[in-house]
């Protein structure tokens, strides 16, 4: 190569940037989305399930102080608290709003409901100020969160959902999980939303659509769990709409036609008392289970297990104050509040930590859900004929 040519391929490189294998940089070049991202502090990370963020059409925006179903004229920052005010002086919490405000900074002075409670999991006061405005690095994400809570809606769809948290309550979640198992992220996982009083600070949360738990004994439950489960003609469970199809068109999947994952309710105790509830439908364990993988590798805080007692059987009670101190892992909603069922009996525990570890490439666990896991069952009474 002679020196002309040389000092030629020398100055193309520095105008392309020098010898680097990557693309360049396009100015104003759209970065495509592939629909499966969540969000934990800025970063995108894929899961494999279907993800619709607050940012995207069809989205659920916790960040918007103004209601998301409310009239237009009524649905302001100012309307809203002026609504609250009202309901507090008249004493009906819950009847139309609670609060405007609805989530808040993790490990902050004022995270509401209860913070973290070991000192560990607080801010200091610079690291406050450094992500008070927003700003959160993942590394710190990662140091302070350590918990993931499953709860049950009671909604019918993710729809109703975030008009009782967010135009109502004044609360909020992380997620929602639809019965055709899409997810909706409703604001990043660096806030603390409020879903879970005292684990706040300290955990992510999810609200997975199913109409409950209800109490075996209650009159109620046969009428309620009728009146959302039927029988078809080829004798399985099916779930119809008590609200017709205007609600049933608030799923992203059109016409889809949702199926508990086992035809027949299951009975069981949580925190002491009998309890009736369907299953989830295949589609949401397939997304929850993608989901839980996806938060315990990027957040390794959290431990892909849930919690066990002594014999390495599921904990089906509120923890105690100690346990839950020193608790890290996924974990229902009954095990931080005692007045708490989701998400019930017929939550397959075994199927979503082994289904998200197996996506991790870790080793599964033994069985510990005696609910649900009917080996794990007969070892539990031969463990007691003994």
């Amino acid at each position: 190569m002679n020196s002309l040519l040389k000092t030629c391929c020398f100055v193309a490189l520095l105008l392309i940037g020098g010898c680097s294998h990557q693309q360049p940089k396009v100015v104003g070049q759209r970065l495509e989305r592939k629909g499966d991202e969540i969000v934990v502090a800025g970063q995108y990370f894929h899961t494999g399930a279907p993800v619709v963020l607050w940012t995207d059409p069809g989205g659920y925006d916790a960040y918007r102080t103004e209601r998301r179903f409310a009239p237009w004229e009524r649905a302001n920052f100012e309307a809203t608290a002026k609504e609250a005010e009202e309901n507090k002086r008249l004493k009906r919490p819950g009847t139309e709003v609670d609060s405007p405000n609805r989530y808040s900074v993790r490990g902050g002075p004022t995270t509401r409901l209860g913070a973290a409670t070991q000192s560990s999991r607080r801010l200091t006061p610079e690291e406050f100020e450094q992500v008070r405005g927003g700003g959160w690095p993942l590394e710190l994400v990662q140091e302070k969160v350590d918990q993931f809570v499953y709860h049950y809606d009671v909604a019918g769809v993710s729809r109703n959902c975030f008009l009782t948290l967010h135009d109502m309550r004044g609360l909020s979640v992380h997620f929602m999980l639809d019965l055709d198992g899409t997810i909706y992220q409703t604001l990043d996982v660096k806030e603390a939303a409020w879903h879970a009083t005292k684990a706040n600070g300290r955990s992510v949360g999810i609200e997975i659509t199913n109409m409950g738990a209800w109490e075996e004994d209650n009159p109620r439950t046969t009428k309620v769990l009728g009146s959302w489960y039927r029988t078809d003609e080829n004798g399985h469970t099916r779930i119809v709409f008590p609200g017709g199809p205007k609600m049933q068109s608030a799923l992203r999947t059109k016409n889809f036609v949702g199926r508990p994952a086992r035809d027949e309710p299951v009975v069981a105790k949580i925190q002491n008392t009998m309890y009736r509830m369907y299953d989830l439908t295949p589609q949401q364990y397939d997304s929850l289970i993608k989901l839980t993988a996806t938060l315990c590798t990027v957040l390794p805080k959290i431990k892909c297990d849930y919690p066990r007692d002594e014999n390495g059987k599921l904990i089906t009670r509120v923890l105690g104050d100690e346990e839950y101190d020193n608790y890290e892992g996924l974990m229902g909603h009954y095990h931080v509040q005692k007045n708490k069922q989701d998400p019930g009996p017929a939550f397959q525990w075994d199927k979503i930590t082994n289904g998200a570890r197996k996506l991790m490439g870790l080793k599964p666990l033994p069985a510990g859900d005696v609910i649900n896991n009917p080996a794990a069952r007969v070892q539990e009474n031969v463990a007691a004929a003994k």
